[in-house]
């Protein structure tokens, strides 16, 4: 997973991120209709010059999603709706 240097963010704890990215890579492989909408995003840049912004619950699932709109040429930015549901390493990764 590459990510984007200028990511900023407030996490718990960013030491979570190696597993977080382990489980969103684990999640990737489960869920093949985003892979391929990401892998298309990502060569047609359909989303350039788009700023979206979103307030979900971070999971594995979400953390491919948002991903998937980053790949598509997106600005993104997201928050925790919720902090009993929020996966902290997840959070932590895509931070990292």
């Amino acid at each position: 997973m590459t990510t984007n240097t200028s990511i900023q963010g407030d996490v718990r704890d960013p030491r979570l991120a190696e597993e977080g990215v382990r489980r969103i890579e684990w999640a990737a492989r489960e869920m093949p209709v985003i892979r391929t909408i990401r892998e298309r995003f990502a060569r047609e840049q359909p989303l350039r010059n788009v700023r979206l912004a979103g307030c979900l619950h971070v999971t594995t699932e979400t953390a491919n999603l948002a991903l998937a709109l980053r790949d598509g040429g997106a600005q993104l930015v997201l928050c925790a709706s919720n902090p009993l549901s929020t996966q902290d390493d997840v959070a932590a990764a895509l931070v990292h």
